[in-house]
């Protein structure tokens, strides 16, 4: 009995009093709107004055700065920051970083992430939110963005196991679905089914955007319905981050990629050879395998 109230009580505990996120775009400004629903004090750093005004005004945090001191009685902090930017921190963001505070990020990149904050910070959790829309900066925050979608956290050996639960409550309150995973499997899982996906999405875009006939192109527009609109969301997303994402995720994207052109140009042999009961077989298994692996 005793140890089922402790159980309760640590399922109950609250994450954090205050609640401090460096960056408010899409992802931080989500968890901004949502962590405030939920109650929490929420301290927003952000780089530039216009972004102060814009995060202001559509109520992203009660606290928003571009004083990296307004961190210093967050007893959370999450940075959701740019790749880049994550992996090149400025002194003054590391300097404003209360070593007793739980942290973690929001990076799409676990590997690069953590050779760079393991060292910086004692109660680093790496951790990367499933989610997102084709928008970007302060202006695409939203709620319930999380709710429902998987985060997944990358412990090490040395990982702050009550920072570890800290974040696994965070993920609960806010509806996601907790994962944890080794950092390199992690990269390589992204690569398969979130980087790999941008490319793809792009090549079809580029491939429609390279077609000389006006009048071929003008009517494919026309008809242009919701297959097309699905296929190519990602493509047309945040070109800064895609970049990043191929940047810091090389190998694993390069890996993913190889086995694709090879899928593809078996794909495309047997068109040639005209074996159509090999490309419904093909449709076939692909056809099987989609609900199966996909879990909603």
């Amino acid at each position: 009995m005793e140890n089922r109230e402790q159980a309760e009580m640590e399922q109950n505990k609250k994450t954090s009093n205050c609640i401090g996120i460096v960056g408010l775009g899409l992802i931080g400004g989500s968890l901004g709107l949502d962590l405030q629903a939920l109650g929490y004090q929420v301290h927003g750093l952000v780089h530039q004055s216009k972004t102060l005004e814009r995060a202001h005004a559509r109520g992203l945090a009660q606290v928003i700065s571009t004083d990296p001191k307004i961190l210093a009685s967050c007893d959370l902090i999450i940075l959701a920051l740019p790749i880049d930017q994550l992996l090149k921190p400025t002194q003054s963001l590391i300097n404003s970083l209360p070593q007793s505070a739980v942290l973690t990020d929001v990076g799409s990149v676990k590997v690069p992430v953590l050779k760079i904050w393991r060292k910086l910070h004692p109660r680093f959790v790496a951790s990367h939110p499933m989610a997102g829309t084709a928008n970007s900066g302060v202006e695409s925050g939203l709620q319930n963005l999380f709710r429902n979608k998987p985060w997944i956290a990358t412990p090490e050996q040395n990982t702050d196991t009550e920072a570890l639960q800290t974040v696994h409550r965070l993920a609960r309150e806010l509806g996601s679905h907790w994962i944890t995973a080794d950092a390199e499997m992690h990269d390589q899982a992204v690569a398969l089914v979130s980087h790999l996906p941008v490319l793809v999405s792009a090549a079809l875009l580029k491939t429609v955007q390279n077609e000389s006939n006006s009048s071929l192109l003008t009517l494919a527009q026309e008809i242009a319905s919701s297959g097309f609109t699905d296929t190519t969301r990602i493509g047309g997303g945040n070109p800064t981050l895609g970049t990043a994402m191929m940047k810091n995720n090389t190998s694993a994207i390069l890996d993913t990629l190889t086995n694709y052109r090879r899928n593809l140009e078996e794909l495309e042999k047997s068109i040639i050879s005209k074996d159509w009961l090999k490309i419904q077989n093909e449709l076939q298994e692909t056809q099987n395998f989609r609900p199966s692996f996909l879990k909603s």
